[in-house]
């Protein structure tokens, strides 16, 4: 017998957690379900200790959109679910998702639920095996799919975006890191070797210079060695949920980006809640969905605490208020979002609102930090060139 941590829900939709005994986690799954109870989670208590389980596998959401995407096109023609995954397991081209999707043929075919199959492989996300269960429970499965396909579209859409808006920036910003290390550590030794040669007097601007290059040249290994080692070691560090939450903390105090992060963020949890709400899932439920979600320590706690607000019968909006990490404008369209009956549509407008935002200050952002980066550069540029040709210009004045 093997001991699980169990979340789950009673019949007047209060949460509970406990430890508990069973053979396997779809014995303990169906013996909760069959006396009425809604299973959030269940986990294993030996893969929790200290943290050392190993990271989770990353899922190619583009692949498994694909996948989704064909898996709603040959239900839709008429396939049974088991069929349909037997033509699309033998035909998945990525090698992470294929064994997965196996399993999942694997486990339907002996009789489980697809959305039990999907949520014990581990690697899909939450918001996908809460959606299959509520497409199950509804008998709308493929409508639910599209939901899901929709909001993955979106999600990777504004992604994408994002990421191609911070590409130029970063890569400038190697071409500087990399031209600021060949004249420190090759142009100004060079010099260095040619003034001693000289014995001439230089200036106190070029002496500097000197020194750091030649230091620079001397530990060049041991700095970058020290650089690798210390990004290892802090992502190592960055995985405990503390040090998560407080890496968020800093992140939102971030002058401009925080901000921007925050909307970023607020937008994500936006978009799956409507997407939640709209396949049928009650509304605390798909809070804590949304919470897991995004894989943001800080905000996750927020919602946790204003999941537990709504069960207590205060609104959304309220709950979201309270957390003070919301954005007022937000919290106002969720509250006429209650107000007027169609909280999923709203959710799905805070959503557009905020990308929209967030894509237009970050566009605004790097059309200012582009110059900075290059003036920077010119800057160092020029300061290299004249401390390395002023000790000449001397001589040259000297000799006349």
């Amino acid at each position: 017998m093997a001991e699980f941590v169990l979340k789950y829900a009673d019949g007047r939709g209060q949460i509970h957690q406990q430890v508990t005994t069973a053979g396997s986690e779809k014995e303990l799954r169906e013996r909760y379900s069959q006396q009425g109870f809604l299973i959030y989670s269940i986990k294993s208590r030996s893969l929790g200790v200290a943290g050392f389980s190993g990271r989770p596998k990353k899922l190619n959401l583009e692949k498994f959109l694909i996948f989704n995407q064909q898996f709603v096109t040959l239900i839709r023609a008429g396939l049974p679910i088991l069929k349909s995954l037997d033509l699309l397991a033998e035909r998945l081209t990525d090698a992470k998702l294929s064994p997965h999707v196996k399993a999942v043929r694997d486990e339907v075919r002996g009789g489980s639920l697809l959305s039990d199959a999907f949520r014990e492989q581990g690697i899909f996300p939450k918001i996908y095996v809460t959606s299959v269960m509520a497409g199950e429970k509804s008998g709308s499965l493929t409508e639910v799919l599209e939901r899901y396909i929709a909001y993955q579209k979106l999600s990777l859409a504004v992604r994408k975006k994002v990421l191609v808006s911070l590409m130029y920036p970063s890569v400038l910003i190697v071409l500087v890191v990399l031209l600021m290390v060949f004249l420190v550590t090759y142009v100004v030794p060079t010099f260095a070797t040619l003034y001693a040669s000289m014995n001439a007097k230089l200036p106190s601007m070029t002496v500097l210079l000197i020194a750091i290059g030649t230091t620079a040249r001397t530990y060049i290994l041991v700095f970058a060695g020290a650089l690798v080692g210390g990004i290892f070691l802090f992502r190592w560090w960055a995985r405990k949920d503390s040090v998560r939450e407080k890496l968020d903390l800093v992140k939102l105090r971030i002058p401009i980006f925080g901000e921007m992060w925050l909307k970023y963020q607020v937008a994500q949890l936006g978009r799956i809640l409507s997407t939640l709400l709209t396949g049928g899932i009650p509304l605390v439920h798909a809070m804590e969905t949304a919470a897991e979600s995004l894989g943001t320590r800080l905000l996750e706690r927020a919602i946790s605490t204003a999941g537990k607000g709504v069960r207590e019968g205060q609104p959304l909006s309220a709950s979201l208020k309270t957390s003070g990490l919301v954005p007022p404008l937000a919290v106002d369209m969720i509250e006429v979002g209650e107000s007027t009956g169609a909280l999923p549509a709203m959710l799905n407008s805070v959503a557009e609102f905020f990308e929209e935002d967030v894509n237009t200050r970050m566009q605004a952002t790097l059309s200012l930090i582009e110059p900075a980066i290059m003036i920077f550069m010119g800057g160092f540029v020029a300061f290299v060139l004249i401390s390395l040709y002023l000790p000449i210009f001397s001589l040259a004045d000297s000799i006349r």
